[in-house]
């Protein structure tokens, strides 16, 4: 679930923020610019583990600040496909049902992923699982808002929402940018699973 990812980036730290430590000051300002940050291709960053190579630092003409590439390892949120994960429904709707980790919200469960048979109930908005006992016997179990439930990643989509700028030889380039799709969707999202016993809700199988 949770990784070291090796980065690099060039710290640059203002004359107001110099500290008798430099690292004290490269550290604060890392977790600053990238903690509960999503990197395109790596993850939700958590919190800086270590630093592992400062190279030289330099002050650039009329720039009192020093800028100092560093070699860092972070702690990122990024599940394996097949990794089993346990969250609490945040929402249900058509789509399927919506999981948040409590610090990452961006789950979801589709429908054809749901216990078989499942269905949609309009006036409760939520999923249900309808367990046959017998041949006459279902049992209608609702997946709540706020239950665990435990779930198999499946897949995972990130997204560059990061804006290209409006092309300045043609303004109507401006309003695409603005209702561009892409930009709207979150940048990091996680598809799970629960079609197989033991996974769906927890209380299901603890009784």
């Amino acid at each position: 679930m949770f990784v070291l990812s090796e980065m690099k980036d060039t710290v640059r730290i203002p004359p107001w923020e110099f500290k008798e430590e430099t690292t004290d000051a490269i550290i604060e300002i890392l977790n600053k610019k990238l903690a509960n940050k999503v990197v395109y291709n790596v993850g939700l960053c958590i919190a800086l583990w270590d630093l592992v190579k400062l190279e030289d630092s330099f002050i650039f003409p009329g720039d009192g600040a020093s800028h100092t590439n560093v070699h860092f390892r972070y702690v990122v949120f990024r599940p394996f496909v097949d990794e089993i994960l346990v969250g609490k429904i945040k929402g249900c709707s058509k789509e399927g049902v919506h999981v948040s980790m409590g610090f990452f919200d961006d789950i979801l469960i589709p429908a054809d992923a749901l216990q078989h048979p499942a269905r949609f109930d309009e006036e409760e908005q939520l999923w249900a699982w309808e367990y046959e006992v017998d041949e006459d016997t279902k049992h209608q179990l609702f997946m709540d808002i706020g239950e665990e439930i435990r779930f198999r990643v499946v897949d995972e989509s990130f997204v560059d929402t990061t804006p290209s700028g409006p092309d300045t030889t043609n303004t109507d380039n401006v309003d695409s940018i603005l209702t561009d799709p892409d930009l709207k969707k979150p940048p990091y999202t996680i598809t799970g699973s629960i079609s197989e016993s033991g996974l769906g809700c927890l209380s299901w199988w603890n009784s």
